[in-house]
């Protein structure tokens, strides 16, 4: 996801091995200009950081990975999409198959991309850290 004009590119497999991950970085390289450098949010799974991939990042200077904390897939824009793609589509249906509804997605990401709009954050990054700082503490008094 494209966090400057929310535009999604997207890819339907099904496994999520570093393999995967690879032939996903591919497509990306692919379908951006070839002047911008990437910034990729994601988060601690094993296949971001395979050695493998490690080794094609090294190749590809452009893109630069930046790994969520463990408990922030907040941080990350592409999973407040995944879930607007679930509520909005996945969970309003039923498919008969997984070609059906890899049709389903790729339909609603083009219908997205038609007309993509940015997330805008509506708190101040005080107010955010705040409220990471407020859960910490509950999570902390809970645990004891």
């Amino acid at each position: 996801m494209n966090t400057l004009d929310g535009t999604v590119i997207s890819m339907c497999q099904q496994q999520h091995r570093h393999a995967e991950w690879l032939q996903f970085l591919r497509l990306i390289q692919r379908k951006t200009p070839k002047h911008l450098q990437l910034h990729l949010i994601v988060d601690n799974y094993g296949t971001h950081t395979h050695p493998d991939v490690q080794a094609w990042l090294t190749k590809h200077p452009r893109f630069v990975m930046h790994f969520t904390p463990t408990s922030a897939s907040w941080l990350n824009m592409v999973e407040r999409f995944f879930r607007d793609i679930s509520e909005n589509r996945i969970r309003r249906d039923s498919f008969t198959s997984v070609p059906e509804l890899e049709l389903a997605i790729d339909l609603y990401v083009a219908h997205h991309n038609a007309n993509p709009n940015p997330f805008i954050w509506t708190k101040s990054a005080t107010d955010i850290l705040a409220k990471v700082t407020r859960a910490k503490a509950a999570l902390a008094r809970s645990t004891r």
